[in-house]
């Protein structure tokens, strides 16, 4: 039996193992649930008790001795939905307090608003980080200026990257340096003249982001992300500058 969901609601082997026992054996005494699951009788007990704190384990006295039985299956179900609420609750009140609130304890600028990455998952994080942020964000659009040298590196680790941005309905605005980009919905697109040998840039300005991705030695790429919203407006003034002189 795959286990993997049964994990996801936070029962380990173990619990499992010993609800599976006590499936079986129907009501049963601590020694008979312990000898059917191989496991020792104080392990047992432990493991029962937290069973039946998750709601599919109860127990019933008979005589002196303590019975337990397995709740029906279909209890499992429940738990998942319950825990399927809890984690609305908490996602919700992460977005809407804690959240918020921790970003204004954060200090104003540290080594930890600059990230580094490398290679290909560094440009796929940029990418997918683009896509989070901007979803959320009311102007849901961002800035971009690329040089043709990097273009055909660009979305090699995300190649259906303008796909979901278009489903998204996330506009781009694009200074591109050289020749060349392909049309897309929700893009504008200008041309800055450049030789063909102008050095590979892509600079994404997403405040309160700005990501820059470059290419060192044999086309692998080095990507910088700095979260500071005092960085990305002054990025997004000089862009919408040379946007307007276009």
């Amino acid at each position: 039996m795959k286990v993997d969901s049964l994990h996801q609601l936070g029962l380990d082997d173990r619990e499992i193992g010993i609800y599976r026992a006590l499936l079986r054996l129907g009501p049963a005494s601590i020694r008979d649930v312990a000898a059917a699951a191989g496991v020792n009788r104080g392990t047992t007990y432990e493991t029962l008790k937290q069973l039946a704190t998750k709601g599919v384990v109860n127990y019933f006295p008979r005589g002196k001795r303590r019975v337990f039985q397995a709740e029906d299956p279909d209890q499992l179900l429940r738990l998942a939905e319950r825990k399927q609420q809890a984690l609305a609750q908490a996602m919700e009140q992460l977005r809407t307090e804690v959240i918020p609130e921790l970003k204004q304890s954060r200090a104003v600028f540290s080594p930890g608003n600059v990230r580094f990455y490398e290679g290909d998952d560094g440009v796929e994080m940029v990418l997918r980080d683009i896509l989070s942020s901007t979803r959320t964000d009311p102007e849901r659009g961002y800035a971009v200026i690329s040089t043709k040298t990097l273009r055909e590196h660009l979305y090699r680790p995300f190649p259906n990257f303008t796909r979901q941005r278009e489903s998204l309905g996330i506009r781009v605005r694009v200074i591109a340096v050289g020749e060349g980009g392909d049309e897309a919905e929700y893009a504008e697109r200008k041309w800055l003249p450049s030789a063909d040998t102008a050095d590979a840039s892509y600079i994404a300005i997403y405040p309160p982001k700005v990501a820059m991705i470059t290419l060192a030695d044999e086309n692998y790429p080095v990507v910088v992300i700095i979260d500071s919203a005092a960085i990305a407006s002054t990025q997004q003034i000089l862009f919408d500058t040379l946007w307007q002189l276009l």
